[in-house]
């Protein structure tokens, strides 16, 4: 794997269900970047992300995450993934779930209370998770991820649910993320979105239409945005 290269998929090929949901797909993630993974429902993005978290079974291919075969348990503390179900406790205040959670990846005190104010959750810390709407959950999962600094993220549809100002102030997060050195694998079915990439990677039927900088894509395809950019790739390929 290229040292710049934190995600190498090659040749992958997952059938679920008797489907075929990923189709003998390669591709990169470069360091440091935000990159989208962009598709409609069902065009096999989380299938890809569990595959490059590990849980996924592989029928064909090879997929290394910061130099080692995906799965590797010594890529558990490396590697954040959020998936869309929030996954913390509900009898828990926030700031519990942090503390316990803050306890088991072995980080620092001073770790939660950074990523409460990076996730907008000052105000609602002392909350019971339970009480919490729906955007507030996907949030304090997304803290829970960031407490140990992984150098890499995957993030499952992390904007779903939320209103406009929390959205851009999360992408505004993953930018500064990465301008530190972190990775970030963010999914998305909203092609807006994807304009708030460094790169997208461009999905549909378990297949890669297009991985590139969302401008050089709009230049490619003469497109004058990725909604159109991407009916375009639709109609080429069919």
């Amino acid at each position: 794997m290229a040292a710049a290269h934190v995600i190498e998929v090659r040749d992958l090929r997952v059938v679920r269900g008797g489907t075929v949901a990923l189709d003998d797909l390669t591709l990169e993630v470069e360091a440091g970047t935000v990159t989208g993974l962009v598709g409609p429902s069902g065009s096999g993005k989380t299938t890809l992300m569990r595959a490059i978290v590990g849980v996924q079974r592989l029928d064909r291919g090879v997929v290394r995450v910061l130099g080692e075969e995906a799965g590797r348990p010594g890529l558990r503390s490396r590697v954040g993934y959020v998936t869309q179900a929030p996954s913390i406790y509900g009898d828990l205040t926030v700031r519990e779930n942090l503390r316990y959670f803050a306890r088991i990846l072995r980080a620092g005190g001073g770790r939660i209370e950074s990523v409460l104010a990076t996730t907008d959750l000052d105000g609602a810390a002392d909350r019971l998770v339970s009480r919490l709407s729906g955007g507030q959950r996907a949030r304090a999962s997304l803290a829970t991820a960031l407490l140990n600094e992984p150098p890499l993220l995957v993030l499952d549809e992390p904007t779903v649910g939320l209103d406009p100002v929390l959205r851009r102030d999360l992408w505004a997060s993953f930018h500064e993320l990465a301008r530190n050195s972190t990775t970030l694998l963010v999914s998305s079915h909203v092609m807006s979105e994807a304009a708030l990439c460094d790169r997208i990677l461009l999905l549909r039927d378990g297949r890669l239409l297009a991985a590139e900088p969302p401008q050089q894509l709009l230049a490619r395809t003469g497109a004058a945005n990725l909604d159109d950019a991407f009916l375009h790739l639709v109609e080429e390929q069919a």
